[in-house]
């Protein structure tokens, strides 16, 4: 018999962005356009410093984490972050849930609303680009114990 292993399922419903101080702005599988929710990092977990004989080894305490959401513009959440933007791009603390019951949530910190990308008024495209940024602490080892 071969050997395998289960691949589990993805669930794109899954996917969300939860705002810990507006829940107002929380994003839902309902508030997306197809392209839905990503996320991707900016800069290296650690340093490797060069040495004569090797190499020092030095973690970093965070990256930088950048969030993209394709809302869709035909709903009142697309108006609220456009409010929002107008009023205070800072929003605290995000939470963003993948498409995956295994993989857990990212916490980003300090996050603000970034951008909001170019839009195309033609009745084609439903989305409107949202872009959040907020720190990605990582190795918590580093930091002492409180």
């Amino acid at each position: 018999m071969p050997q395998y292993a289960v691949q589990g399922t993805l669930n794109r419903l899954r996917g969300s962005v939860v705002l810990n101080d507006f829940p107002e702005l929380t994003v839902h599988s309902y508030n997306l356009a197809k392209e839905a929710i990503s996320i991707g990092f900016e800069g290296d977990t650690s340093q490797l410093i060069g040495t004569l004989t090797g190499a020092v080894t030095s973690p970093e305490p965070y990256m930088l984490g950048t969030v993209t959401m394709h809302l869709v513009r035909s709903q009142a959440l697309a108006d609220a972050y456009k409010t929002q933007i107008e009023v205070a791009t800072t929003l605290g603390s995000v939470n963003i849930v993948t498409d995956s019951n295994t993989l857990s949530d990212f916490q980003l910190e300090n996050t603000v609303l970034m951008s909001l990308q170019e839009l195309t008024f033609d009745g084609n495209q439903a989305g409107m680009i949202v872009r959040l940024r907020g720190v990605y602490y990582i190795n918590a080892a580093l930091f002492p114990a409180s």
